[in-house]
């Protein structure tokens, strides 16, 4: 099947409610075009510099989502244009937003990334840190926190992602003023919705497998 025909079967598997961020990391521009052209609007990369690229290339009515680790030093690169970043995990990292966004007369969406897997290799902040950078936040004008993000442990047991993603939904139904629930990748998107997802983040099961 095609991009169009895979966005359309997962479209019609989601409540419209859900957003969808098609992650198209790795992938070419024309096929980023084929997802627009089939409706999609939201997508999401994991590296500022090809993220910029594909910018440059593409309609502006895009919604870029920036969904990979990021470093302070880039986040000027794509404050011009970036709508939602997913993974803050320090409050270093949202000054630096802060800063970039006022620098270019915009409010950047975002989203706390709380560390809900048990691998090493996963960033995020802790949940008993949020209430602290939550409070610092509410002085900055240029950032618009919208919720959570999380990744589950990249695991088969079904049982641990659930409980994972049960966790970051009990922490944002604690924030009765947070919108927005990023959590599901290709692998686990159907138990995160089940939880309570209100963002999913997709890329095989709409471009297929990546090659690296």
């Amino acid at each position: 099947m095609g991009i169009k025909e895979n966005l359309n079967k997962l479209r019609s598997n989601i409540s419209p409610d859900i957003t969808l961020v098609a992650v198209s990391k790795t992938k070419p521009v024309n096929d980023l075009l084929d997802a627009y052209h089939a409706g999609q609007r939201d997508f999401g990369e994991n590296k500022i510099q090809e993220m910029a690229s594909k910018w440059e290339q593409l309609p502006k009515d895009i919604h870029w989502h920036m969904i990979g680790h990021v470093q302070t030093n880039k986040v000027k690169y794509m404050a011009p244009f970036v709508h939602t970043i997913h993974a803050i995990d320090s409050l270093k990292l949202l000054k630096e937003i802060q800063k970039q966004a006022h620098k270019n007369d915009r409010v950047i969406e975002c989203l706390i990334q709380i560390r809900i897997a048990e691998e090493e290799t996963k960033f995020g902040l802790p949940e008993s840190e949020l209430d602290e950078l939550l409070e610092v936040a509410k002085n900055f004008s240029n950032v618009n926190i919208k919720g959570l993000m999380g990744m589950a442990t990249f695991t088969t047991n079904n049982d641990q992602i659930r409980n994972e993603f049960k966790q970051l939904a009990g922490c944002f139904k604690r924030h009765s003023d947070f919108e927005t629930l990023s959590m599901g990748m290709s692998g686990d998107f159907p138990i995160a919705i089940e939880e309570g997802a209100t963002m999913i983040r997709v890329g095989s099961k709409i471009f297929g497998e990546r090659n690296y």
